[in-house]
C-alpha cells in the first residue's frame, strides 16, 4: 500500500501559526500552496478537542417579530422595511420585513425545544435594543426585560450556555432621528448606557457577551453605500466615521464590563467580526499583497485596532489618506486589547454578498474557512477563536431536505477541524447560523438559513426539523467525524487468476512495417561519405513479413508488458472495418492488423478483451450508411450489427476469447427505441456466438455498461432515497434488467413513465418486448462488465435550476468536501464498493469485471498524484467488495492506457511520439505485482501457474515416475547396444 501522506506532521514541518505583528498573515497563501496534494484536500475523519462548544444562533430582528408587541420601539430595520420602493429600484427587502418573521417573541418554548433536540452547548441570540429601550434611552420597557429573562431561564433549565449579542444591526429609530445614528460621537456613550443595563439585569446568567455584530456591514452599508438601514448613502467618509464610533462604543462597553462586572460575573466580552476569504489570481508577490490589503480593508479595519495596537491597518492609512479618522494615543491604548476572544462570522451574506467588489482588489473570492482561521491566527497573535456565525443558504422554496446546506456545513466544520488539528489554530467553539428560518436581511425570504423549517404563511409558525438538524445532531453527539471502519483501507489479495487490465478506447493503427525489409544489398562507405551505398543488381531473399514488423504494434505491446497487466481492453472500429455497413466492402488491411495485434498480445501472455462497438461522438462510431438512416432507431441496424459480429467472430475469434458486444452505450444519448434495438442486437450477437462459435473458440461474451453510483443527497431522507433508486434504474437498470434480470425493463421505469405521461402529458413511450424477445435477451451474458468513474448525489428538492432534471424530477447536488478532478469529477472511492454490492443484490452472484475505472488529472500542476490516489483507493474499495461483501469480482481495468487516445487520463504521457510512464503506472504495476495490498503480516500468496487444457496430456502428467523409468531403461538399452556394436567391430579388426 502507498504510504499515508504526512498530514499529521504538517504542524511539525510547517510550524505553528506565527505569533507576531500584522503582516505575518501574508504567509498564509504560500503555506497552503505547498501542502501535499491531494492528501491535504481529503476529508479529515477526527474529533474536536474535549469541551468544544457546539451551538446555533439567531438575531432578534430576523426571528423575533412582534414589532409592535410589548411596548417595543421601532428600529432602523422596521423603518427601512416599511419604506415604499424608490424610483431607482432600490426597494426595501420585502413588504413585511421582520414584522412577524419567525414569531420567536411569542414562541420562546418552541425555540428552546429546538435547541434541546439538537443537543447544543450554547445558543447565540441578540437583544433588541428597541425592545428594552424603545427610544434607545431610558425608560426601560418591563415587557422587554421580562421576555429576555424568560428566555435565559429556559436556557438555564436546559443547560444551554447563552451567548448574547447586545447589538445586531437593529439600532432604535429614535437614536437615528435624534443624533444621526452612528455618525454621531454621542452614540458610544449611549451604547455604554444600554450595555450597563443589560449587564446589570442579565449578566448573572451570561458568560459570553458580544458587543455588536459585524460593524463592517453597519458602517459601510448603513452609512456609506446606503444599501442597508438606516440607508444613508454618505459615501466612504461617513462610513469610516461611523466605524470610528462603533470601535469607540465597543471599547467603552468592554472596559465597563472589565472594571465593574467581570469580578462578580466572571464572563467574557468580544465583538463579532465578519470576513471573507480571498486568493491571489496568481502566486505573485503583488497579488498576495493585494489579498492582504483586501482582508485589511474588511476584517483588519476592526480587528487590528482591537487585537493589536488600537489603530487601523497601515494599508488603509496609506491608501485612504484624510478619509480615515485619527485615533489619539489615549484612544489607541483604550481600544487596544478590548476583546477576550476572537469572535468570527463567516458565511454567504456577511462574507461575500455584502462585500463590495472594489474591496477584492482584483483578486478572487474563496470560501476557505480554514485558511481564514490560519490567517487570523498568524495576523493577530494566535487568539482564542469562537466561530459565532457560519453556514450557507438554500433557496426560499426548499423545505425539509436541505442537502446543499448540509454539505456546506460539513465543509466548514471539517475545515475548522483541520485548522485545529493540522494548523494549530486555537478554535474553541462553533455556531451554526441559524437555529430557524427567518428574515434574511437584504435577501428577505428568498433564501433560508435555518436548521428548522418555518412556514411563514402559517399561523402557529411550528418548527419542523430539516435534514440538517439530523446531520448536526449526530455531529454534536460524536464531537466531529470520528474515523469509521469502512473508511479505513484493508490489506489482502485478490483471487488467483484475477484479471488485471488497462483500457484503450481504440488501439493505434499504423500499418507501416517497422523492420528493414528491403531486398537490396548495401555496403558501408567507411572512408568517404560514411553512408550506406546500394549495390546495383545484387539482391537478397526477401523474408516473409511478420506481425511484429508493425511499429505501432511492437511499441504498444512493449508498453503493456512494462505494466505487467494480464488483459488489454480495446474497441474495434465498425465504421472502418465495414465502411458500407455490410460485407460488400471489407477493410482487410485493418482486419489483418487487428489479427496481428491480438496474436502479439497472446504471444506475451496478455489476453485481448475486444469490444465490437463503442459509441463515440461522430456518428456514434457507426458506418455512415447506418448513421444516416436512423442509427439504432432503425431496426435494420440490429441485423447489420449481427452480420458484423459474425464477421468479427469468424475473422478474429481464434485470437480473441473475451468479447464485449457493446462498450458503454450512453443512456444519456439513447432514445427508448434506440435502447430497445440495441438490446436486441446485443442478445442476437450473444446467441450467435453461443451457438456457432463458443464450442470451437471457447471464449466468453457480454455487454459492458457505464455504471456510476448514485447516492441520496440527504441520507436521512426517504424522498432522496427514492430519487436515487429511480436514477439507478434509469441509468443502469434500463439496459441491465432485461439482460441480467427478468428480460424486461425495470418496473420503476414503467411506473414513472406512466405517471409522467398521464399527469404531464409527456409522450415518452417505453417499448414492450414480445415473450420471444424476452427469452432471447434474458440471460444473454457470461459476466457483468461495468465502467465506473464517479459518484453523484441526488435529491428531490429543487434548489438549482441549472442542475435540475425536470423529466426525472431530480436535483443534482455537489458535496464540496469531496475531492474533485480538474474536470470536476468527484473522487469517491466508496461509491465503487456500493455499486458492486448493488449489482450483487440485484442480479445475484454474477461474475463482475470493472471494465474501466479512471480519472483525469492536470499533469502540469499535480504530477499525477491525484490518479495515484484514485487508483490506490478505488482498487482498495474493490478489494473490500470482494473480501468483505463476497462480490464475485474477477477483474479490474484502469482507464486509460495513454494520453494520446485519452488526453489527461493516461498512465503514459504522450509528447512528440514519445510515451513516458507516469507515477500512476508504476503504482498500478506494484498493485498488480502484489495482486492486491499485502500487509507486513500477510502470508505470501502462491498462485499455481495455469496449465493449458489438454486432455491427452493427462495420462503423461499422472505417470511421470513411470515415464521417467521407461526413458531411463530406453537410454540404457541404446547405450548398451552402442558399446556392444563398437567393441564387436574392434575385435573383428584385430583378428583380420
Amino acid at each position: 500500500m502507498a504510504p499515508a501522506a504526512p498530514l499529521p506532521l504538517l504542524l511539525l514541518l510547517l510550524g505553528r501559526p506565527l505569533l507576531g505583528w500584522p503582516g505575518q498573515g501574508a504567509g498564509t497563501w504560500s503555506r497552503f500552496a505547498r501542502l501535499p496534494y491531494p492528501q491535504d484536500q481529503l476529508f479529515l475523519h477526527d474529533t474536536f478537542p474535549d469541551g468544544f462548544l457546539w451551538g446555533a444562533g439567531s438575531a432578534a430582528y430576523q426571528t423575533e417579530g412582534g414589532w409592535r408587541q410589548g411596548g417595543k420601539g421601532a428600529s432602523v430595520w422596521d423603518t427601512f422595511a416599511h419604506r415604499p420602493a424608490t424610483p431607482s429600484g432600490s426597494a426595501p427587502p420585502g413588504p413585511a420585513g421582520g414584522d412577524v418573521a419567525s414569531d420567536s417573541y411569542n414562541n420562546l418554548f418552541r425555540d428552546v425545544e429546538g435547541l434541546r433536540r439538537l443537543g447544543v452547548s450554547h445558543y447565540r441570540f441578540s437583544l433588541s435594543w428597541a425592545r428594552l429601550l424603545p427610544n434607545g434611552t431610558a425608560p426601560l420597557n418591563p415587557a422587554g426585560l421580562a421576555h429576555y429573562r424568560r428566555l435565559l431561564e429556559h436556557l438555564r433549565e436546559l443547560g444551554v450556555e447563552p451567548v448574547v449579542t447586545l447589538y445586531h444591526w437593529d439600532l432604535p429609530q429614535g437614536l437615528q432621528d435624534a443624533f444621526g445614528g452612528w455618525t454621531s460621537p454621542v452614540l458610544p456613550q449611549l451604547f455604554r448606557d444600554y450595555a450597563e443595563l443589560c449587564f446589570r439585569h442579565f449578566g448573572g446568567q451570561v458568560r459570553y457577551w458580544l458587543t455588536m455584530d459585524n460593524p463592517y456591514v453597519v458602517a459601510w452599508h448603513g452609512y456609506g453605500t446606503g444599501r442597508l438601514p438606516p440607508g444613508v448613502p454618505g459615501g466612504p467618509r461617513l462610513g469610516y466615521q461611523a466605524a470610528h464610533h462603533l470601535l469607540q462604543a465597543h471599547a467603552k462597553v468592554w472596559h465597563l464590563y472589565n472594571e465593574r462586572f467581570r469580578p462578580t460575573q466572571r464572563g467574557k466580552v468580544s465583538i463579532a467580526l465578519g470576513s471573507h476569504w480571498i486568493k491571489p489570481q496568481s502566486m505573485t508577490e503583488k497579488n498576495i499583497k493585494e489579498c492582504q490589503k483586501s482582508l485589511d480593508f474588511v476584517l483588519g479595519w476592526f480587528a487590528k485596532p482591537i487585537f493589536i495596537d488600537g489603530d487601523y491597518p497601515e494599508s488603509m492609512r496609506s491608501n485612504l489618506s484624510s478619509l480615515l479618522p485619527e485615533f489619539s494615543e489615549v484612544e489607541k491604548k483604550y481600544i487596544k486589547g478590548t476583546a477576550d476572544f476572537f469572535a468570527l462570522s463567516f458565511g454567504a451574506t456577511l462574507s461575500f454578498q455584502l462585500l463590495d467588489s472594489h474591496m477584492k482588489f482584483q483578486q478572487l473570492e474563496s470560501i476557505s474557512l480554514r485558511q481564514l482561521l490560519y490567517w487570523i491566527s498568524s495576523e493577530y497573535n494566535n487568539p482564542q477563536i469562537f466561530i459565532v456565525e457560519n453556514s450557507w443558504f438554500v433557496s426560499g422554496s426548499t423545505k425539509r431536505d436541505d442537502a446543499k446546506y448540509i454539505y456546506y456545513l460539513k465543509k466548514f466544520i471539517m475545515e475548522t477541524l483541520k485548522a485545529i488539528r493540522y494548523d494549530g489554530v486555537n478554535v474553541f467553539g462553533y455556531t451554526v447560523w441559524s437555529l430557524l428560518d427567518g428574515f434574511e436581511w437584504h435577501r428577505g425570504y428568498s433564501i433560508r438559513r435555518g436548521l428548522f423549517y418555518v412556514d411563514f404563511q402559517s399561523h402557529d409558525k411550528k418548527l419542523m426539523p430539516k435534514s440538517s438538524v439530523l446531520f448536526y445532531q449526530k455531529l454534536i453527539e460524536k464531537n466531529g467525524f470520528p474515523p469509521l471502519p469502512e473508511n479505513q483501507p484493508i490489506e489482502g489479495f485478490f483471487p488467483c487468476g484475477f484479471a488485471w487490465g488497462v483500457v484503450d478506447n481504440y488501439i493505434q493503427v499504423d500499418t507501416t512495417p517497422a523492420q528493414f525489409l528491403d531486398s537490396n544489398v548495401y555496403v558501408w562507405d567507411v572512408h568517404q561519405t560514411k553512408k550506406l551505398i546500394k549495390v546495383d543488381g545484387v539482391f537478397t531473399t526477401k523474408r516473409k513479413r511478420h506481425c511484429v514488423d508493425f511499429a505501432a504494434i511492437r511499441q504498444q505491446i512493449s508498453l503493456l508488458q512494462e505494466m505487467h497487466v494480464t488483459h488489454f481492453h480495446f474497441s474495434l472500429k465498425w465504421s472502418l472495418i465495414l465502411p458500407l455497413g455490410n460485407l460488400s466492402l471489407i477493410n482487410h488491411t485493418l482486419v489483418h492488423y487487428y489479427q496481428c495485434f491480438a496474436s502479439e498480445l497472446l504471444r506475451v501472455n496478455i489476453t485481448p478483451v475486444v469490444a465490437l462497438w463503442q459509441p463515440m461522438a461522430e456518428n456514434q462510431e457507426l458506418p455512415a450508411s447506418l448513421a444516416k438512416y436512423g442509427a439504432w432507431e432503425n431496426p435494420e441496424t440490429v441485423q447489420a450489427f449481427v452480420e458484423y459480429a459474425k464477421f468479427c467472430f469468424t475473422s478474429l475469434g481464434d485470437h480473441i476469447k473475451f468479447w464485449i458486444t457493446m462498450n458503454e452505450p450512453s443512456v444519456k444519448n439513447l432514445t427508448y427505441t434506440s435502447g430497445h434495438n440495441l438490446l436486441k442486437a446485443h442478445a442476437k450477437a450473444w446467441h450467435l456466438y453461443d451457438k456457432e462459435f463458443r464450442r470451437t473458440q471457447k471464449g466468453k461474451i457480454s455487454i459492458a455498461l457505464q455504471a456510476d453510483w448514485v447516492e441520496p443527497a440527504c441520507p436521512f431522507s426517504r424522498n432522496d432515497q427514492e430519487v436515487a433508486d429511480r436514477i439507478l434504474e434509469f441509468d443502469i437498470g434500463w439496459l441491465a434488467e432485461p439482460i441480467f434480470g427478468n428480460g424486461d425493463y425495470p418496473q420503476v421505469m414503467r411506473a414513472w413513465l406512466h405517471r409522467r405521461n398521464s399527469v404531464d402529458l409527456y409522450n415518452f413511450h417505453l417499448p414492450y418486448f414480445s415473450e420471444d424477445e424476452k427469452k432471447l435477451i434474458q440471460g444473454s451474458f457470461d459476466f457483468f462488465a461495468l465502467s465506473h468513474y464517479t459518484t453523484t448525489l441526488v435529491g428531490w428538492e429543487k434548489e438549482d435550476a441549472l442542475k435540475y432534471d425536470h423529466y426525472l424530477e431530480v436535483q443534482m447536488i455537489n458535496d464540496i468536501t469531496w475531492l474533485h478532478s480538474p474536470s470536476r469529477a468527484a473522487v469517491v472511492p466508496w461509491g465503487l464498493r456500493k455499486l458492486l454490492k448493488w449489482v450483487k443484490s440485484k442480479y445475484g452472484d454474477v461474475p463482475i469485471y470493472v471494465m474501466a475505472n479512471g480519472i483525469d488529472d492536470d499533469q502540469n500542476m499535480v504530477h499525477d498524484k491525484l490518479r495515484v490516489y484514485y487508483i490506490q483507493n478505488y482498487i482498495n474499495e474493490a478489494l473490500k467488495a470482494y473480501t468483505l461483501d463476497n462480490v464475485n469480482l474477477q477483474g479490474y481495468f484502469v482507464y486509460s492506457f495513454n494520453d494520446k487516445t485519452a488526453p489527461k487520463y493516461g498512465l503514459y504521457s504522450y509528447v512528440a511520439n514519445q510515451y513516458d510512464p507516469k507515477p500512476s503506472m508504476k503504482h498500478y504495476r506494484e498493485i498488480v505485482d502484489n495482486n492486491g495490498f499485502p500487509g507486513p503480516e500477510s502470508p505470501e500468496l502462491l498462485c499455481p501457474e495455469e496449465i493449458a487444457s489438454c486432455p491427452e496430456c493427462h495420462f503423461f502428467r499422472t505417470r511421470k515416475s513411470l515415464l521417467a523409468f521407461i526413458a531411463f531403461i530406453f537410454v540404457a538399452f541404446i547405450v548398451t547396444i552402442f558399446f556392444i556394436t563398437y567393441y564387436s567391430k574392434r575385435v573383428e579388426r584385430r583378428y583380420k
